[in-house]
């Protein structure tokens, strides 16, 4: 069992915790002894009383997220922590931060805020509410395509968040299903700016490397190139595409063979590869991936704009769910 005051994981049967010598409460039944998760019991140790970390939700290739709850608030939180090989590493202790840095400058309904960030022995951690709804890749897990009414809502709001922090000088660069998130209503809420390009950081490195998901990469981005917005809406539109038909427009072998058709190869139409979709939502998503910039839509909210404009034309009922936040106009930002 896990210590209630320190958080160490001792076994059932002592009386006392190992390390604090504090009482370990009594069992009705002897548990089954199962090795300890030493993330989880690294993370309770340097969140102390804070908060209440129940258990893990998942990993991915940076970080892990675990389930907490204020302990005073008792409010459900998401508690993400770089993995601890990870954290030897300043470039990606750097990376980490920014994601924190970069987020907790926005406030905006489509953005998921990050409320704090703290560290201990081996342990870097961020803190942000706990969405119940999943993710966008929850929803397409097996193929499963989203109808176009839903899939339009889902990227206007997705493009709302990202407009709000293009004109706050951030450019997200990994917009992909993980990064999608739902609120219990069903709201789109962005998240995870860890590799975000942003006017007040210098570049993270001086390598010219391309960072970012092959699959969702912009053709700029696939070529490290400066970025701005229009390179997150080009990734709205391989979003658009993958949920309309069950795939991204491009894969490959590798992530170079992913990238140089981003860059050098045009889509097959999304009216070709799902023939179902609404002729004015098809033109949307190749606009978004056209493979020049000044082709595409210029502001991530022209995008939102125009996919709103489409549900209205079909009176969607997903129109409610799609108008949230708006915003005042503003020209494109570049990232520096």
């Amino acid at each position: 069992m896990f210590c209630p005051d320190c958080g160490t994981w001792t076994r059932a049967s002592l009386p006392r915790c190992t390390r604090c010598d504090g009482v370990l409460p009594e069992l009705g039944a002897r548990p089954a002894e199962e090795p300890p998760d030493e993330a989880l019991t690294a993370l309770r140790r340097a969140t102390g009383n804070r908060l209440r970390v129940e258990r893990r939700l998942g990993s991915g290739g940076m970080a892990s997220v675990f389930l907490a709850r204020h302990a005073v608030l008792d409010t459900p939180l998401a508690v993400k922590v770089l993995h601890p090989h990870l954290a030897r590493e300043p470039e990606m202790r750097t990376r980490f931060r920014r994601e924190a840095e970069a987020a907790a400058r926005l406030r905006h309904p489509h953005v998921v805020p990050i409320t704090d960030y703290g560290w201990g022995p081996g342990v870097e951690y961020l803190v942000m509410p706990f969405l119940a709804g999943g993710s966008l890749a929850d929803a397409m897990a097996g193929r499963r395509t989203v109808a176009p009414d839903r899939a339009a809502a889902v990227a206007a709001q997705a493009a709302q968040g990202l407009d709000y922090a293009h004109r706050h000088g951030i450019v997200h660069r990994d917009v992909k299903p993980d990064n999608v998130l739902f609120d219990d209503d069903g709201h789109a809420v962005v998240t995870d700016f860890g590799i975000a390009s942003a006017r007040f950081h210098a570049r993270m490195t001086a390598t010219g490397r391309a960072m970012g998901t092959p699959h969702y990469m912009s053709p700029e981005q696939a070529m490290g190139r400066l970025l701005d917005g229009r390179s997150d809406v080009y990734a709205i539109g391989v979003l658009l595409y993958e949920m309309l038909s069950g795939d991204p427009p491009f894969d490959g072998a590798d992530s170079y063979a992913v990238g140089y058709k981003h860059v050098h190869e045009a889509p097959l139409p999304i009216e070709v590869a799902s023939p179902g979709v609404p002729p004015a939502l098809a033109a949307i998503v190749m606009r978004c991936l056209a493979k020049s910039p000044e082709e595409r839509f210029q502001r991530a909210n022209d995008l939102s704009d125009a996919l709103l404009g489409f549900l209205v034309d079909r009176g969607a009922p997903e129109l409610r769910t799609a108008w949230r936040a708006r915003r005042g106009p503003t020209t494109p930002v570049r990232a520096r």
